[in-house]
Order: structure tokens, then C-alpha cells, then sequence
């Protein structure tokens, strides 16, 4: 994670050549000044081709992810964001782990007012499993619509 207190480091990744981390561990998150610092307004990032490893196997599992996040004084800079996601496509842990990785993560780097995930997982083994977490109640004061991702029906 990268960033000054002050919002004065330069992005590292923005504008230029950037490869794919090959770990998260390895990612940069990069945050900017919030442009709207005092107001209260809902961020919306969906990644619906998340891709990660099982720990176990090694097979790939594949995720929509959906992070909403209240701002407070930073937001994420978006190029490192997707790079930092990328990045889980050569790690292997639980799908639990890794949800709860890129929420936390971000939390440490952002300090939002509010941040929450919803990480729906394709099946394998025929059990899809989603998992979903928040830092806590969500602000009153925000339209926070619904993530409206369908839930696994199967095929048929």
C-alpha cells in the first residue's frame, strides 16, 4: 500500500506499464484524496471475472465480486485496484480468505466510512459458496442499492 498522509505520493502505477502482480502480497494499492471529502456518497467496484486458486488443488475458482465502500477522506485509485485483484489469479487460498482479504485491505487503506463485499462464487464440486462482509452498519444517510447479483440456479 502506497500513499502519503497528506495524499502527496506520486501514483506509481497510473499512466504507466504496469505488469501483473504475481502475488497480493506483491500488489500496490494506491489511494488519492476523497474529491469530495464531507459528503457522503457510495463507490461501486464490480469484478465479475475474479479469478483465484484453490489452496488444495490448484484448480482455478472463479468469483463476481462486488465492493461497496462510503469514502471518508481517500479513495482507491482504480488501476491499482484492478491490479491488486488480478493478482489473486496465481494465489491460492479459500474463497472466505480471499473475500475477506480484498475487504480488509482496503479497509486498512482507506479508513471509509463504510465498506462491504459481496463475493459470489461459481460452483465447483456443485456447492457454490458466497460470502459477504461489512465493517458494520451502513451509513443512513447513503443510497447503498442492492447488489442484485442472482444467486447460482444451476443449469435447466
Amino acid at each position: 500500500m502506497t500513499a502519503s498522509d497528506d495524499g502527496s505520493a506520486a501514483l506509481t502505477q497510473l499512466g504507466r506499464h504496469t505488469p501483473a502482480p504475481n502475488s497480493p502480497e506483491e500488489a500496490v494499492l494506491e489511494r488519492v484524496p476523497a474529491p469530495y471529502p464531507g459528503k457522503r456518497y457510495l463507490v461501486r467496484f464490480t469484478a465479475p471475472e475474479f479469478t483465484s486458486l484453490c489452496p488444495v488443488t490448484g484448480q482455478p475458482d472463479f468469483a463476481h465480486i462486488v465492493i461497496d465502500y462510503v469514502p471518508d477522506q481517500w479513495i482507491v485509485e482504480s488501476k491499482s485496484l484492478k491490479l491488486f485483484l488480478t493478482s489473486f489469479r496465481n494465489h491460492g487460498a479459500f474463497h472466505e480468505a480471499c473475500s475477506v482479504q480484498i475487504a480488509t485491505t482496503l479497509v486498512d487503506l482507506l479508513s471509509p466510512v463504510w465498506l462491504r463485499i459481496g463475493a459470489y462464487w461459481y460452483p465447483r464440486g456443485g456447492i457454490p459458496i458466497d460470502v459477504f462482509w461489512q465493517t458494520g452498519a451502513p451509513p443512513a444517510d447513503v443510497w447503498i442499492p442492492s447488489q442484485d447479483v442472482p444467486t447460482y440456479r444451476g443449469r435447466g
